[in-house]
């Protein structure tokens, strides 16, 4: 194939719509936002407010808030396993089955692996969520703001390339964010970690504030901390206007909450994007590419496939947001070919695709603790403690580069005497007794970028819409294992000194990807030659796109990233807007 018009020539087995003048105008829109998860959600809400006509496109089904929540207000006794998933189901989604909420109760909020292969040159879990509000849905609604550590880490130890933007320049989208959202958090200040626009915090419970005051004493470069959650602790107005409520403790968060007390696109920014009058939203719409035109020389619009009757159908707009998931938006360029762009559009550095990174975490510590046997705790919270980095933060100190954080928890164990027969096994069942307390630790390491950790469009298969399939190469390295061994290390030694008993390391070789955190690919940078992007997440050479997901980070930090893609699309969105009456893009 050679030449323009061949590079654009719809997938076989797709229909070609024919449309007039007037149906073009109607198909033509301000802005167009490809994906509605929490990145996406964030682009359209701040793109109608500002009175931008926005279509919002979306590959899978539509799921309207409380509505389209099948499994939210059911007993455990309802389901037909209590939950469980079945031989039959777990051997369809051998991938998804490995996902820590990929459950009976929540299942169908995730995208089936037979219905979505791709194809793994290292062992990846590319674990997806295909309807209106993506995995916003499904994360597990942790939200840290970086630290200007985090952003001139790659400057300092020279991985990867310069961040084009420092703490400064997304502080104040942090806050925006954050009001709007509704975070939970304590004031810790601590410079790692910077303080946010908090909701009233939840609590440690007695052996975690050991552990706390323990650390404190021992350490002096060392925090535990409640962790910062998405959860609506104490209702303001903004939140009430949302139709939002506090949040209830009752950790279904997968099953989608009726009340919105966690923040989702379903929930919060969806339907407030919806209210201004400005959006549609368009679902079972499968991105094939973005539009290039020769003569603007500039994004003209985006190829959709109907993902029900496999017509390609093509929609209009003077900005692009591109949000459609950190692979999924690689996919999307890598396949938007044209005679100005045949490696993938804004791919002049060749760099489309490369220097994917993820979040390590592979290793646990888990522990005991004989005291406090006077208490136990009360009811049910959807967060827990939180260790932040505090390897190499100020300076390089070990043989690996970069360094990891750690969630933290306790909870008292509880066991039933189940000797005897009959009425005395009954009354023994019946009775609750308590144990010692268990404490536990998991990892969440830093990943460096890496030129050999990719994601390409395979050249022999394609997916049921005519789209070439991802093939995927991402691995772990010697740093990550030097890591690895740090962390158990580490965090042995602090459970010992803190008086735990039984402390036991972990190394449950997961897969990447099992994180549910892949970042790059289409980083940000200072030099076109070195990066895709520029410090407003705009691609240096196709001026009206932008990328705000996971795809457009440089780096990947330690803290869960969904916090920073939030500011990021409402910073990128608000220059976006400034341009255009500017009539610069």
């Amino acid at each position: 194939m050679k030449g323009r018009s061949a590079l654009l020539l719809p997938p076989k087995n797709i229909i070609m719509a024919n449309f007039n003048i007037d149906s073009k105008k109607a198909r033509t829109y301000d802005a167009i936002v490809i994906g509605s998860g929490i990145s996406g959600g964030w682009s359209a809400k701040e793109l109608t407010e500002k009175g931008l006509k926005t279509l919002v496109l979306e590959r899978g089904r539509d799921v309207q808030h409380i509505k389209d929540y099948p499994t939210t207000n059911m007993m455990p006794w309802e389901f037909e396993h209590r939950e469980r998933l079945t031989k039959e189901i777990a051997d369809a989604n051998p991938i998804a089955a490995r996902c820590y909420n990929f459950k009976e109760s929540s299942m169908h909020f995730f995208a089936k692996d037979n219905e979505h292969p791709y194809v793994q040159e290292k062992p990846f879990d590319w674990l997806r969520g295909y309807q209106v509000g993506g995995k916003s849905l499904l994360w597990a609604r942790q939200t840290q703001r970086w630290s200007k550590y985090d952003f001139d880490g790659p400057a300092r130890d020279r991985f990867a390339v310069e961040w084009p933007i420092g703490y400064d320049d997304l502080a104040p989208w942090y806050s925006h964010v954050e009001k709007f959202a509704g975070i939970t958090g304590n004031k810790d200040g601590i410079d790692t970690l910077p303080d946010g626009e908090f909701l009233v915090p939840h609590d440690l419970n007695c052996v975690e504030k050991y552990f706390k005051e323990q650390v404190s004493k021992q350490y002096k470069d060392r925090h535990i901390i409640i962790g910062r959650a998405a959860h609506i602790t104490d209702p303001q107005q903004i939140h009430l206007d949302q139709g939002r409520a506090k949040c209830q403790h009752r950790v279904m968060c997968e099953r989608g909450c009726p009340f919105g007390g966690y923040f989702s696109s379903n929930a919060s920014t969806i339907p407030w994007a919806m209210k201004t009058g400005n959006m549609t939203l368009r679902p079972h719409s499968v991105v094939h590419s973005i539009i290039y035109d020769d003569k603007k020389q500039k994004a003209s619009g985006v190829r959709v496939i109907d993902a029900n009757t496999k017509e390609m159908i093509e929609f209009y707009a003077d900005i692009i947001f591109l949000n459609a998931a950190a692979l999924n938006s690689n996919l999307v360029l890598l396949n938007s070919t044209s005679s100005r762009f045949p490696n993938g559009l804004g791919n002049d550095s060749g760099l489309l695709g490369k220097y994917v990174a993820f979040h390590n975490y592979r290793a646990t510590v888990s522990g005991e603790y004989e005291g406090f046997l006077d208490s136990t705790t009360d009811g049910k919270r959807p967060n827990s403690g939180y260790i932040p980095r505090f390897r190499n933060v100020y300076k390089q100190e070990t043989d690996f580069l970069r360094g990891y954080a750690a969630g933290f928890g306790a909870n008292r164990n509880t066991y039933s005497d189940r000797n005897g027969l009959g009425e005395s096994l009954k009354a023994g069942l019946h009775e609750t007794k308590y144990g010692n307390w268990s404490v536990g630790s998991h990892m969440m390491g830093e990943t460096i970028p890496k030129e050999s950790n990719y994601v390409a469009l395979d050249k022999e298969s394609k997916d049921q819409w005519g789209i070439p399939t991802m093939r995927i190469n991402v691995g772990y390295d010697d740093n990550d294992e030097k890591m690895i061994k740090d962390y158990m290390e580490q965090v042995s030694e602090m459970f010992t000194k803190a008086g735990f008993t039984n402390v036991r390391t972990h190394d449950n070789h997961r897969n990447p990807g099992n994180d549910i955190h892949e970042m790059g690919g289409v980083r940000m940078g200072k030099d076109p030659k070195t990066s895709l992007l520029n410090k407003w997440n705009q691609l240096h050479h196709c001026k009206n796109v932008f990328v705000t997901d996971g795809a457009c980070m440089t780096s990947t930090s330690t803290q869960n990233p969904s916090l920073t893609y939030m500011a990021l699309s409402a910073r990128a969105v608000d220059y976006a807007v400034k341009q255009s009456k500017a009539k610069n893009l």
